[in-house]
């Protein structure tokens, strides 16, 4: 894609990134340059769907530390959110960044009342980058996968020694997987 006016310039990357991991970096790295972004902001909501906010990092640690990390890069940025719904946290962005295990908790209509409502809610997205992380299936591969009609989703090219990266285990002990 190149840079005209019709290209992605700005990504949000939400999740929690507790701790921030290697495969975060990369995947936002990966996105700028296969997308011609300008800019990925790493989003990180107040209140996390799915996740014990209480259990988490306190939000200004996580912050501090993304910041850091991506000090020397002024293609990305960190923001907080008050939202909590990938369609609001993404509302002014023309990508939205996840990788495999977040699509499928986005598509999973428990977090919307029902379908209809994911669907509606989800063709408010603007173009979804979406990253492989096996052994979640991705569009294309299987129906589970596939965007409701009218979502616009690309898959991002990334490094395959990326795909096993997790914050969890970067909690259990993996401190090479936590990004410096």
């Amino acid at each position: 894609m190149g840079n005209d006016e019709t290209s992605p310039k700005r990504a949000v990357y939400p999740g929690s990134f507790d701790p921030p991991t290697i495969a975060h970096v990369h995947l936002a790295e990966i996105a700028i340059e296969q997308l011609g972004l300008n800019r990925v902001d790493f989003a990180i909501s107040a209140h996390t769907l799915g996740k014990d906010d209480a259990r988490l990092t306190p939000i200004e640690d996580r912050v501090a530390e993304l910041s850091a990390i991506s000090s020397d890069n002024p293609r990305i940025g960190v923001i907080t959110t008050a939202d909590s719904l990938l369609a609001d946290i993404a509302e002014g962005y023309e990508v939205v960044v996840l990788g495999a295990d977040k699509w499928h908790q986005v598509l999973d209509p428990v977090w919307y009342g029902d379908s209809e409502s994911r669907n509606e809610a989800l063709q408010r997205l603007p173009l979804v980058a979406l990253a492989p992380r096996p052994p979640w299936p991705m569009p294309g591969e299987d129906t589970s996968a596939d965007p409701p009609a009218g979502v616009k989703v690309v898959i991002l090219d990334t490094d395959p020694a990326h795909h096993p990266v997790s914050a969890t285990e970067v909690r259990g002990g993996r401190e090479e997987w936590r990004a410096r």
